[in-house]
């Protein structure tokens, strides 16, 4: 017995030297790799994890190196792990993990849409499916006789928004366009681009929403051209935005300018038709916005440089000229549950480009004391509004009402029929079948006023639209 107990004895005692020199082993083997591992993710930050897998030689007795697909010895043990303590690094020795570019996405959206309805008026036929009261006959039977079926697919949009991650943040850019041609297309159903623009960091640049603009304003409602008083424009600009939390920032840009003019009383003079216009500088615009869970608020400024310049030689005329112009705009949302109360009001000289429907930026007044300089331009005071309220029924159906204005301070050059005051309103009922799928009606009217000749125009319209969505993620 005591033999027994003498050898169970000296068994133990070997047995702990033994798996204690195991272990010192195996804690030493770690310690090296740990090190040579932190050393390699020092000098180059950029090498990954799985190609740090090549330890130091091991001594006798230690845990050999990983075979492939297993995870190297370095790896941290779950917490509560056996092997936890001894296999996590301290906090802050190794860099964290790079930004992994399979994690990039595309996603793609858009929708095929109809708008069709019936005009109880009359319209420029080149704006046929739309309510812009600038584009309302200045005078009876403009454009003939009241009473106009319209349909058409301009309002259809294919958009792609990409997003590449990179250790220094996030690329974004977004390419859309739709089927609505305006310029020397009006009227066509044609490509045209809404937005071509990118942003990495703070820093953006290409074609989108201005930054003078709130694009929240726009109401849920399915005439295309939407409130005539809102500040509405897509340009091109280069943008930083130094602050930004959640939804709140602070945004300044540098943006195209241009301008138009109203030539008025004197359009038929040769010496206008050599007076050209030049921008000098870029439009300064900017904005502060502070969202909070009852909805968001934002104050946005612009300020531009106007010059034009007279090129006919040896008249006796000096038609050379400048303008300041700028703006103000305040603008809101309010929610009250699933509804949203959309606000704004915006006032400037000479900024009409930017609101969605105003007509020319510069006026002309009369200087007829002045025979070298008998006209000169004025900046045009212009204010905007609107007011809409957006209302959930249900899931399955909503409303919008409103009411949109914009008026204009003419000057004596401009003709008697020159516009003065749009007005716009909306009410509608839409339905949503299924996600994806939008179909409705819609009430609208708009109102054309002019300068000093009392011609006023009221337009009455009726729509039906059908919306059909897509979108999907392709990832790497």
């Amino acid at each position: 017995m005591t033999r027994v107990v003498q050898y169970n004895s000296h068994f133990k005692d070997n047995f702990r030297l033994r798996l204690i020199r195991v272990l010192a082993a195996a804690a030493l083997t770690s310690a090296t790799v740990f090190a040579s591992q932190a050393q390699l993710a020092n000098d180059n930050p950029a090498v990954s994890n799985e190609q740090q897998t090549t330890p130091p030689v091991a001594k006798p007795g230690a845990p050999q190196a990983p075979k492939p697909g297993q995870p190297p010895a370095t790896q941290q043990a779950p917490l509560g792990s056996e092997d936890a303590a001894g296999a996590q690094a301290p906090t802050g020795t190794q860099p964290a993990p790079p930004p992994d570019p399979q994690d990039a996405r595309l996603d793609i959206y858009g929708f095929a849409m109809l708008d069709t309805g019936y005009n109880f008026g009359t319209i420029d036929p080149n704006w046929f499916d739309v309510v812009r009261p600038t584009k309302l006959p200045s005078f009876k039977n403009e454009f003939g006789k009241n009473g106009n079926w319209f349909a058409g697919v301009r309002q259809t949009r294919f958009g792609v928004k990409g997003f590449i991650p990179t250790s220094h943040g996030e690329i974004k850019t977004i390419f859309e366009f739709e089927l609505f041609g305006t310029g020397v297309d009006a009227g066509q159903t044609t490509f045209r681009l809404r937005h071509a623009y990118g942003e990495f960091h703070k820093i953006g640049a290409g074609q989108t929403w201005s930054v003078f603009m709130d694009p929240d304003v726009f109401p849920n409602i399915i005439e295309y051209w939407g409130p005539n008083g809102m500040v509405f424009f897509r340009n091109v600009q280069l943008r930083y935005t130094p602050w930004s939390k959640g939804d709140s920032n602070f945004a300044v840009a540098l943006e195209r300018p241009g301008a138009s003019a109203d030539q008025g009383i004197y359009s038929d003079r040769i010496e206008l038709q050599n007076v050209k216009p030049r921008f000098r500088f870029p439009d300064l615009s900017s904005h502060l916005r502070v969202a909070r869970k009852w909805g968001h608020i934002q104050v946005a400024g612009l300020l531009r440089d106007i010059k034009w310049d007279d090129l006919l030689p040896n008249d006796r005329f000096n038609l050379d000229g400048g303008v300041i112009g700028w703006g103000v705009n305040v603008s809101s949302n309010v929610k009250f549950g699933k509804d949203v109360l959309r606000l704004q009001a915006a006032y400037g000289h000479g900024v009409e480009n930017y609101w969605n429907d105003a007509p020319v930026d510069v006026g002309i007044v009369n200087n007829l004391s002045n025979p070298v300089r008998p006209i000169i331009g004025r900046a045009l005071p212009v204010l905007g509004i609107v007011a809409f309220y957006d209302h959930t029924w249900s899931d399955k159906f909503t409303s919008s009402i409103g009411y949109s204005l914009v008026d204009i301070d003419n000057t004596d050059g401009q003709l008697p029929n020159a516009f003065k005051r749009g007005q716009y309103a909306i009410a509608n009922l839409l339905y949503y079948p299924v996600k994806g799928v939008m179909m409705g009606g819609e009430l609208q009217w708009g109102r054309r006023s002019n300068h000093s000749d009392g011609f006023i125009y009221n337009d009455y319209r009726i729509q039906f639209s059908f919306k059909y969505d897509f979108a999907f993620t392709l990832k790497r």
